[in-house]
């Protein structure tokens, strides 16, 4: 299933969905750069979430070394940098058309700033969550699917039954096909099993958020739309 359009027209454009899907793009682009001259894996390194390192910093900086705040402090930075940062090109296709067809309108209903916010929190929140639940995991978490996910709760919360164009790709035909919203709830799961397909040559290896991740961002999303609601 492939999402195109929700049919919620206005007036006012979602400048803020416009910039985050180009910032994304504009690293991805970047990424492909370092991919071909052999430097992704530093990059993914310093900008993405790895657990283990972040758990052993906040333990020395409690327990040893007051200096070691600093390294904390970094890899607390990366939680909002490793967002915009992704590993195969089925990964960031798949939450940039998500992005689109569910983020503008939430971005309408929210306001730009109130939008902003809730996707950078949503997805520091799910990184954190990340960091919890697999605090031994030593290769970089990234990608924006917390955030994304947080997306998706808001408009499902306000909007479950409203009906999605979209398109049925069955091996070389499309079929145009009206599916209800909610329904995009499981396939956002179900299709991140397929975000290895185009993956970068990034050295070490690397993670796409978990799941327990995105249920974090998924239920952030459906909190803040349902106070914005009351």
């Amino acid at each position: 299933m492939i999402p195109i359009s929700d049919n919620f027209y206005s007036w006012k454009k979602p400048i803020i969905t416009y910039w985050l899907i180009g910032i994304n793009l504009a690293i991805f682009c970047w990424e492909l750069k370092l991919d071909v001259s052999g430097q992704l894996g530093n990059f993914v390194n310093s900008w993405g979430i790895i657990p283990e390192q972040t758990n052993i910093a906040i333990a020395n900086a409690i327990f040893y070394n007051s200096a070691a705040w600093i390294v904390v402090f970094w890899r607390l930075i990366a939680l909002p940098l490793s967002l915009f940062v992704h590993s195969s090109f089925s990964q960031i296709l798949g939450n940039l058309l998500f992005l689109w067809v569910f983020g503008k309108t939430v971005e309408r209903i929210l306001g730009q700033q109130r939008y902003l916010l809730l996707y950078l929190a949503a997805g520091v929140f799910a990184g954190m969550i990340q960091i919890f639940m697999e605090p031994k995991l030593s290769i970089p978490v990234i990608g924006a699917n917390g955030a994304i996910a947080s997306i998706l709760g808001a408009y499902m919360m306000k909007f479950p039954k409203v009906k999605i164009d979209s398109i049925l790709p069955l091996i070389i035909v499309f079929i145009p096909v009206e599916i209800p919203a909610f329904l995009y709830l499981f396939w956002w799961f179900i299709q991140q099993l397929f975000y290895g397909i185009g993956s970068l040559n990034i050295s070490g290896g690397v993670t796409n958020l978990g799941y327990w991740g995105q249920f974090a961002g998924l239920v952030t999303g459906a909190a803040l739309m349902r106070m914005v609601k009351r």
